[in-house]
C-alpha cells in the first residue's frame, strides 16, 4: 500500500473498531421516595412557578433592580458560570480521546563515524500516536460520564440563580421588617420617654408612689436598650444584602416600605403533582446527572477487564539530503499495534470495579435524599401559606385589642384608679403585638419567595439574564 492511501485507510478502520457500545449499565432512574400528592390539601391554581420569570413574580421596582445587579455581580454565582465553562472544556477534552491524533513532524539525525564521517538523515511524516481502539466501551463511557457531569454543572448554576434570586429577596424583605421594627422602637421609646415625663409629674404631686417611677424609668430604658438592638441589626442586614447583590448600594436601593406593601404577586401558585415539580428543579436534575456519571464509570471500570488495542502509525519520507526529502523513492511507513491483555493486577480492576458500583450506589442514596428534601421544603411551604392568613388575621385582632387596653389603663392612671403598672403591662403587650404582626406579615411574604423557589421558580427570565450573569 502507497504511503498516500495508508494512513486514511488507517484512520477510517480504526474509527470504524472503535464504534461499538459500551459496557455500563441500562441507566433507569430510580422511584421517587415520596408520597404522590402533597400532604397539604391544595385550592384550584393554574398559575405554574416555572413558568412565571423572577421580572414577573417580584413586582417591588427596587427589588427587581437588586436582583439584576445580584445575578450580574454575585460571585458565588459567577463561580457556578464558570464552573459550567469548565467542565464543559473537561467535556471536550474527553471527547477529543474517541478521535486518533495526528501530528505531522519534520526531524534530522546527524550520526558522526569514528572517521570524522557526518552522515545525516532527514524525516517528513504525518502520524497518529497510542490511539486506543474503543472496542469495550472504555473511552466512550468515560465521554458520557464527563457530560453527565457538564450538564450536572449547568443544572448547578441555574440552581444557584433560583437560590441568589430568593436569598436577594429573602434580605430585602428581612431588611424591610427591621428597618419597620426600627421605626416602632422609636415610635415606643418616644412614647415611653413622654409617660415618664407624667409619672414624674404625678410622683412629685403625690399621686404616682417612687415604684411608679422606677417601673416607667425601666420601661423608658428598655426601649433605648431595643433601639439600639435594632439600628445595629438594620445595618447588619444592608451588609448582608450588599454581599448578595456583589456591590455597595446607594441611599435610593433599600427598601422604603414596610412587611404590609407586598413586593411579589399574591396569586397562589399551583404545586401540581409532586412527580412533576421535583423532578424539574435543578438542584435534583443535578443529584440524577451525578448518578447518570456514575453509572457511566461503571461501564468504564467493566471495560478495564478486556483487552485493550493501541495503535501508532506514520507515514512520510525520508533523505539523506533535505532537498531530496518529499521526492519520488523516498516514501516510508511504520504501523505499530499494541495489545495489552490484563493478566495479573492483584486485584486492582476488581477493586476499581468495586468504588465504581459504590460510587453508583452513593449517588442514587443522594440522588433520592434530594428528592425527599425538596419534596419537605416544598410541603413545609404548602403548611405554611395555608395558616398564614389565619395568624395575620388574629394578631391584627391582636393589635387592636391591646390598643384599646392600653387607651383604657392610661385613662385610669391618670384618675387615679390604677397604679403605672397597668398601663406598663398594657403598653408591653402592645409592642409584644405590633412586633408579632411585623414578624407573620414578614412571614408571609418570605412564603411566597420561598414557595416561588422551590415550585422552580426564578431558573430564567429575560434572554439577557444569563448573559449578565457570565
Amino acid at each position: 500500500m502507497s504511503r498516500k492511501f495508508f494512513l486514511p485507510t488507517l484512520l477510517a478502520a480504526s474509527l470504524a473498531l472503535a464504534g461499538c457500545g459500551s459496557l455500563a449499565p441500562t441507566y433507569q432512574r430510580p422511584d421517587a421516595p415520596v408520597a404522590a400528592q402533597w400532604p397539604v390539601p391544595q385550592a384550584t391554581a393554574d398559575t405554574q412557578a416555572a413558568d412565571i420569570g423572577w421580572h414577573e413574580f417580584f413586582t417591588d421596582p427596587r427589588l427587581q433592580q437588586l436582583i439584576e445587579q445580584a445575578l450580574a455581580s454575585n460571585r458565588d454565582l459567577r463561580v457556578a458560570v464558570l464552573n459550567v465553562q469548565r467542565a464543559q472544556a473537561q467535556y471536550g477534552v474527553q471527547q477529543a480521546d474517541r478521535l486518533p491524533t495526528v501530528n505531522a513532524g519534520l526531524g534530522q539525525t546527524a550520526t558522526r563515524a569514528p572517521g570524522g564521517t557526518i552522515t545525516r538523515q532527514y524525516t517528513g511524516t504525518l502520524g497518529i500516536s497510542a490511539y486506543e481502539l474503543d472496542l469495550f466501551g472504555r473511552v466512550k463511557s468515560l465521554g458520557d460520564a464527563a457530560l453527565a457531569q457538564y450538564l450536572g454543572t449547568e443544572d448547578a448554576r441555574r440552581s444557584t440563580q433560583i437560590s441568589l434570586v430568593a436569598a436577594v429577596a429573602g434580605g430585602w424583605l428581612t431588611l424591610a421588617a427591621d428597618q419597620e421594627r426600627l421605626h416602632l422602637a422609636e415610635q415606643t421609646l418616644l412614647s415611653r420617654q413622654d409617660g415618664l415625663r407624667l409619672t414624674q409629674r404625678l410622683q412629685g404631686a403625690g399621686v404616682a408612689s417612687t415604684l411608679d417611677l422606677r417601673q416607667a424609668e425601666i420601661a423608658a430604658e428598655t426601649a433605648q436598650s431595643d433601639l439600639a438592638a435594632l439600628t445595629r441589626q438594620v445595618a447588619q442586614d444592608r451588609h448582608a444584602l450588599e454581599l448578595l447583590v456583589g456591590q455597595p448600594l446607594q441611599a435610593g436601593q433599600w427598601p422604603v416600605s414596610g412587611t404590609d406593601a407586598p413586593v411579589t404577586q399574591t396569586t397562589e401558585l399551583s404545586a401540581g403533582l409532586p412527580s412533576d415539580v421535583l423532578l424539574a428543579r435543578p438542584d435534583v436534575q443535578q443529584a440524577e446527572r451525578s448518578l447518570q456519571a456514575a453509572n457511566a464509570n461503571i461501564g468504564a471500570a467493566r471495560a478495564a477487564f478486556f483487552p485493550r488495542i493501541s495503535l501508532t502509525a506514520s507515514a512520510g519520507s525520508a533523505s539523506p539530503a533535505l532537498d531530496d526529502l518529499f521526492r519520488a523513492g523516498t516514501g516510508m511507513w511504520s504501523f505499530v499495534p499494541q495489545l495489552t491483555l490484563p493478566l495479573f493486577d492483584a486485584g486492582r480492576n476488581r477493586a476499581n470495579l468495586k468504588i465504581a458500583e459504590v460510587d453508583r450506589d452513593i449517588a442514587v442514596a443522594q440522588y433520592e435524599k434530594s428528592i425527599q428534601s425538596a419534596f419537605r421544603e416544598v410541603a413545609d411551604a404548602l403548611a405554611e401559606r395555608a395558616t398564614l392568613d389565619q395568624q395575620i388575621a388574629s394578631q391584627q385582632r391582636l393589635v387592636a385589642q391591646t390598643q384599646d387596653a392600653l387607651r383604657l389603663a392610661e385613662a385610669r392612671f391618670r384618675q387615679g384608679l390604677d397604679d403605672r403598672l397597668a398601663t406598663l403591662d398594657a403598653q408591653r403587650s402592645l409592642y409584644g403585638a405590633q412586633q408579632g404582626l411585623i414578624a407573620a406579615r414578614l412571614a408571609q411574604q418570605v412564603n411566597r419567595v420561598t414557595l416561588y423557589k422551590a415550585l422552580g421558580g426564578g431558573q430564567g427570565d429575560r434572554p439577557g439574564d444569563r448573559q449578565s450573569a457570565s
